[in-house]
């Protein structure tokens, strides 16, 4: 049995490891990523029993994710596909800071994801169900697929978690934001950039929102937990009847995809262990501070062990 359960698709990655257009790139890394496999890993790595389910196509791309995944100790529930195709992503690095993220996914197995995918009995097991809304928007049975695994979760009292993770590539700000005001009052828990936060609550992003309040406004819609992700600038939490302000770890980033995941798993694992908001939230922000640090959606993310590290003034460890 998991204490976490994510859904989900996760894609088969090609990435440039130096600077420049994709066009004068001869050499591309192979990896994979997927919003809600990033976060199992991150859990994994934290310590919290995860299972990812989801769907990848017959063939040697869908093979690498499966093995990725069962190697970092994560229990997966993978259907394979022998009709549609795993997704793909390509990461093209065009200035040493400056990241684009090109996505074939149209048609693919994890798109395709249904309502009988869903794992019931995992999910009854489960402490939390976890969430993206990446996947209510590859498709019409992807949707139905999510609103089945919180209807299952409901009746059998696992708590939902939420990672709004609004991409502009698969549908409009508007048809976003009808979907999460659908959800929101359905989870426990939600995860918003101040963007996307906006988006969720209906509000003019050409004028000033404050963090605070934009978590405070989530919050009513239903979460008990409403936390805003500021990237560099930190983040802020509702939970409950607290409220808190957590700064940021300042770190030389190389690569920010994968950091919110990371985030996200930070809080979900101290939450799980009984930690209050303030370590909650201390241990969310180291998490993804050290996902930033290495090339890669989620090679980056860290051991427990290794959390206080970003403390060390000694950059060699005997």
């Amino acid at each position: 049995m998991s204490d976490v359960i994510t859904m989900g698709e996760t894609m088969a990655l090609l990435r440039a490891d130096t600077p420049g257009p994709l066009a004068h790139t001869r050499s591309l890394g192979i990896g994979v990523g997927g919003a809600e496999s990033n976060f199992a890993i991150a859990l994994s790595r934290l310590g919290v029993a995860v299972t990812w389910s989801g769907r990848v196509g017959n063939d040697s791309l869908g093979e690498l994710i499966l093995r990725e995944l069962r190697a970092e100790g994560i229990k997966v529930h993978g259907i394979v596909d022998p009709q549609a195709p795993t997704g793909l992503m390509i990461k093209e690095r065009r200035t040493s800071e400056q990241l684009k993220v090109w996505y074939y996914r149209s048609g693919s197995a994890g798109s395709c994801l249904q309502p009988h995918d869903v794992p019931e009995e995992q999910i009854r097991e489960a402490r939390l169900l976890h969430l993206t809304g990446i996947t209510p928007a590859l498709s019409a049975s992807a949707a139905e697929a999510v609103d089945h695994a919180i209807v299952i979760a409901q009746d059998a009292g696992t708590m939902v978690s939420l990672d709004l993770n609004y991409r502009a590539a698969l549908w409009s700000q508007e048809e976003a934001g009808e979907l999460y005001r659908k959800l929101l009052p359905q989870v426990d828990f939600v995860f918003a950039g101040d963007e996307e936060a906006m988006i969720a609550l209906g509000l003019d992003q050409t004028q000033p929102h404050q963090s605070l309040e934009l978590a405070h406004q989530l919050a009513v819609l239903g979460p008990r937990h409403a936390i805003v992700k500021l990237g560099p600038l930190g983040a802020v939490a509702v939970a409950d009847s607290d409220q808190l302000v957590q700064a940021a770890v300042p770190v030389n980033v190389v690569d920010t995809v994968g950091a919110g995941d990371a985030f996200v798993a930070g809080y979900i694992a101290e939450f799980l262990a009984g930690e209050n908001l303030e370590q909650r939230m201390r241990t969310a922000v180291r998490t993804g501070a050290f996902a930033c640090q290495v090339p890669g959606d989620w090679e980056g993310m860290p051991r427990r062990s290794e959390l206080e590290l970003l403390e060390s003034k000694d950059p060699v460890t005997r």
